[in-house]
């Protein structure tokens, strides 16, 4: 027979391990909500002083994972449906991943910084289908023209200067086969995503062998050639040469008459996420200005799709002078999608052009 004294003895002992115990969890805060990010490594969305920022606020954890290439991202969200949250995904790919049903859509009501975008970014078909907002504009970045300011005090309008006999074996070429291909159709008059006549393209790319100096593919190596006075013009990215420019390099660049090429990033929820309101929370914050500001300020940023970021950049800023102005936006062109056709004959043309210039 149990004994009453000490039955109470053990409930109360009990009901004080129970306190004691939620005590003890109360000292904890229960774990934050993971929001799981997909993006290339160093852009934008895995800066630390963002991210520290974001956690403050929503009292979230943000974990990255990053790509190295697009058709890397469609694997992941194939193959690990509901895994992410947000994903950076290039706008020329948004309709794909519709298509397969990989994208949820998103409310724009929910972004409050949503009509802060240039309306012709927010409201573009690559991201919005059917009526639904399938992409977020977020950044945009043109490849174009760049010039040497010491040798140019007014500086050409077209494209046709990268062909121009005065300036032979002082042209630093990136070494791109799409970006090759779509300059030479835009300097041609054609449609840089579906040109229309590839033998006149593999022609106006062989006219350049007198022209090349040097090919770069980083960064780092345009810089060199720039600082050892290799090039008089280059085909460069705008954001890349804004750095330059900073760092007391004599350039600048045109958005030509025949246009420039330009890509545009947006920012997706992925079918399946589980944090779906965090990850609006996430998106808005990426596209408002006060992150820009603070990317601007860390260096190395592309151009935001957010007006009011664009409107208050430096006066002398090129990206605001130059890029957002409203006769060169008509101007650009931004990538659409490839097939994977095009893509391998982007490819064999321009290594067809590269042994004809070895000659």
């Amino acid at each position: 027979m149990t004994n009453f004294r000490s039955l109470k003895n053990h409930i109360v002992k009990t009901a004080g391990g129970l306190t004691a115990l939620v005590l003890a969890m109360a000292a904890f805060p229960a774990s934050a909500e993971e929001l799981h990010v997909l993006n290339w490594k160093g852009w934008g969305t895995d800066e630390p002083w963002a991210v520290a920022e974001f956690e403050k606020e929503t009292g979230a954890t943000v974990v990255h994972d990053y790509i190295t290439s697009y058709p890397e991202v469609f694997t992941k969200l194939r193959t690990n449906p509901g895994y992410y949250d947000v994903v950076v995904l290039n706008a020329a790919f948004v309709g794909q991943a519709a298509e397969e049903g990989l994208l949820d859509e998103i409310d724009p009501a929910s972004l409050t910084n949503f009509p802060k975008l240039f309306p012709e970014m927010r409201e573009s078909p690559q991201l919005m289908i059917d009526g639904k907002v399938r992409g977020v504009a977020w950044i945009w970045g043109v490849t174009s023209v760049t010039y040497d300011t010491n040798l140019f005090q007014t500086p050409s309008t077209s494209l046709e200067v990268l062909w121009d006999p005065a300036h032979a074996n002082r042209v630093c070429w990136r070494d791109d086969p799409e970006d090759s291909v779509r300059f030479a159709a835009l300097a041609l008059g054609q449609n840089p995503d579906e040109p229309q006549d590839m033998k006149a393209i593999a022609e106006k790319l062989r006219a350049l062998k007198p022209q090349i100096k040097a090919f770069w593919k980083s960064e780092d190596e345009w810089r060199k050639l720039v600082a050892a006075k290799e090039c008089d013009l280059t085909i460069f990215w705008t954001s890349s040469a804004d750095r330059a420019i900073a760092d007391k390099f004599p350039v600048s660049y045109i958005v030509a008459e025949e246009g420039a090429i330009a890509f545009r990033d947006s920012l997706v929820i992925p079918v399946g996420s589980a944090h779906k309101e965090m990850a609006a929370k996430f998106i808005d914050y990426m596209i408002s200005k006060g992150f820009y500001d603070g990317w601007v300020k860390a260096g190395g940023a592309p151009v935001s799709a957010n007006s009011e970021a664009m409107a208050g950049l430096p006066p002398h800023s090129l990206a605001r002078k130059i890029l957002a102005a409203p006769e060169n936006l008509k101007r650009i062109n931004f990538k659409g999608p490839l097939s994977e056709e095009q893509r391998q004959a982007y490819l064999d043309l321009w290594q067809e052009t590269k042994a004809y210039f070895a000659q």
